[in-house]
């Protein structure tokens, strides 16, 4: 039977809580191309931070947005989950997991036309008051985009570099020291689950990789940038060690930590994370380059009576190889 819920406040009373307005208005703006909508959902001030980029303003998503529909004018956004935190009074936090289908239809960034079709996961950290979003975190697998249109994320950060002039005047990926404070200042939520996940991540960091086979289910699935998928726990000792070999010295920081039980879900987290500091080791991305790079992640899990049954992470691998490339001044 269905119960009657109370609008949140501030928001449009189409919405029956946060996770329909977050998806509604996804599908809403990018498939039902309701992209003037963006003028009523997104504040004119907007800021938009990438692994490539930091954005403000609403007129550059809106451009980006048409730009993205003109080269993938199909593309469908399947809402996996949502994982939110705050009150419609003072503002909420959505973690939006998303599936993402499209066909390379048009001319555009990712080049000619190919027909190629493309599946790959996003996830968007998005502060939402009164009915707008101000302030985004978001991140896309383009790892996973450059390996199925015939790139390795190397080769498609050399392509970036070359479409942008070359290693003087190509654009630097998002630092910190870049970034614009915004009206979110929040850290999340208090909750047990966010909490379980954010030891996981640290003692990993902390080369303490014996947490992967007491706190992750030994049948876990596991899904990580590049679309790579595994089971178990080799897959995740092999994934987080690369990443962590490659950055042995970099400081590790956790900007956002959500953890929620809801009705029909699995006990799951949501965390925003960050590696700052000197590529100085052998590991995902080879021969030490000494490049300073600033690495941009977010992670999803699931918990079940055996640990960690489902996880989620993402970083952009082409964002990274962009900050090597553009330390080391290789060409192709």
């Amino acid at each position: 039977m269905m119960t009657t819920q109370k609008p949140m406040t501030g928001f449009d009373p189409k919405f029956r809580d946060f996770p329909d307005y977050i998806i509604g208005i996804t599908k809403e703006i990018w498939e039902d191309r309701g992209i003037a909508t963006l003028h009523h959902y997104y504040s004119d001030d907007i800021i938009v931070r990438s692994p490539s980029s930091i954005v403000q303003g609403n007129q550059g998503v809106i451009a980006a947005t048409m730009a993205t529909l003109a080269e993938f004018p199909n593309r469908t956004l399947f809402a996996e989950d949502v994982i939110w935190s705050g009150t419609p009074e003072t503002g909420m936090l959505s973690s939006h997991r998303i599936y993402s289908t499209a066909i390379h239809a048009g001319n555009g960034i990712y080049g000619q036309a190919t027909g190629t079709p493309l599946y790959y996961r996003i996830i968007a950290d998005c502060h939402a008051q009164d009915n707008q979003i101000n302030d985004e975190w978001l991140i896309r697998d383009q790892g996973a985009i450059a390996l199925q249109l015939g790139w390795s994320p190397k080769e498609y950060a050399h392509h970036v570099i070359a479409q942008e002039g070359g290693h003087e005047t190509a654009s630097r990926p998002f630092a910190p020291e870049d970034d614009i404070l915004g009206p979110y200042q929040g850290t999340g939520n208090d909750n047990v689950w966010g909490a379980k996940l954010t030891e996981i991540l640290q003692r990993i960091m902390a080369a303490d990789f014996t947490v992967i086979p007491e706190c992750y289910d030994r049948a876990a699935h596991l899904f990580y940038p590049n679309a790579e998928t595994g089971i178990s726990h080799d897959t995740a000792d092999a994934f987080w060690m690369g990443l962590r070999a490659s950055f042995p010295n970099a400081t590790f920081t956790i900007h956002h930590t959500i953890g929620r039980d809801d009705p029909m879900m699995p006990p799951r987290a949501a965390l925003r994370w960050s590696l700052d500091g000197t590529h100085d080791g052998w590991g995902r991305y080879g021969k030490p380059s000494g490049a300073r790079v600033y690495i941009m992640g977010m992670t999803h899990a699931e918990f079940g009576p055996w640990g960690l049954r489902r996880e989620y992470t993402l970083f952009d691998d082409t964002a990274i190889w962009k900050q090597i490339l553009l330390h080391t001044g290789e060409n192709l």
